[in-house]
């Protein structure tokens, strides 16, 4: 009799390097796991009740920050910032959300093919490649299911990246500091990403120019 305590685990999805069914990805093996409710703002978490008749405390008082000023805009009291955001704004310079990851390209990355829809493959990788929410495994996987998505999926997952990128654009300069070092993390992960798929069509033409050699000999 079959254990029904512990049914199989579906395969891991693949990861960068691995080999890819022909004509694309299955768009559900893009995430390790199904994307989760969004987690609560930082410092937002609701405080449980100590028992019967306890008060839960009331939520830290709402950011009212502006979002960060200008590189070379001087960010002042009178402007709406605060002690926080000042000293923040000192520690990262000209960082702004998204600077980072201006620095990068998308030399390297290969598109599948992909008759059904029609998009500007530059601006999708460039925003992929800046999203700060999806790791380094889940955007190569989005890459490889290029072929499989509608063109629906694909409107809207630019309009969701584009929409992160806003997002997070606006937040007040507190975050800044935290976003930095986020960024710079994905950054080094898509660099890492390229660096796999070169190597990958390297050995795919080698192993190409082995199969001419072989048929010239009649092997």
């Amino acid at each position: 009799m079959a254990d029904q305590t512990n049914p199989p685990q579906p395969p891991p999805p693949p990861r960068p390097g691995d080999s890819v069914p022909e004509g694309g990805l299955d768009p559900t093996q893009v995430f390790s796991a199904p994307p989760g409710p969004p987690a609560p703002p930082a410092g937002a978490a609701a405080v449980q009740p100590q028992g019967q008749g306890s008060t839960p405390l009331p939520p830290p008082p709402k950011d009212t920050s502006p979002p960060p000023p200008p590189p070379g805009v001087q960010a002042t009291k009178e402007m709406g910032y605060d002690d926080e955001d000042l000293k923040i704004l000192a520690q990262v310079g000209n960082y702004r959300f998204g600077s980072v990851a201006t620095g990068l390209t998308n030399e390297g990355v290969i598109v599948p093919a992909h008759a059904e829809t029609n998009f500007d493959e530059q601006k999708f990788l460039t925003l992929l490649r800046g999203s700060i929410s999806l790791t380094r495994d889940e955007k190569w996987r989005i890459i490889q299911a290029i072929p499989k998505l509608s063109q629906f999926q694909i409107d809207e997952l630019q309009k969701i990246l584009s929409e992160e990128k806003q997002k997070f654009s606006e937040l007040s300069p507190k975050h800044l500091l935290q976003l930095m070092k986020l960024e710079q993390k994905h950054t080094e992960d898509w660099k890492d990403l390229i660096s796999i798929m070169k190597q990958k069509d390297v050995k795919k033409e080698e192993e190409s120019q082995v199969d001419d050699i072989r048929k010239q000999l009649g092997l």
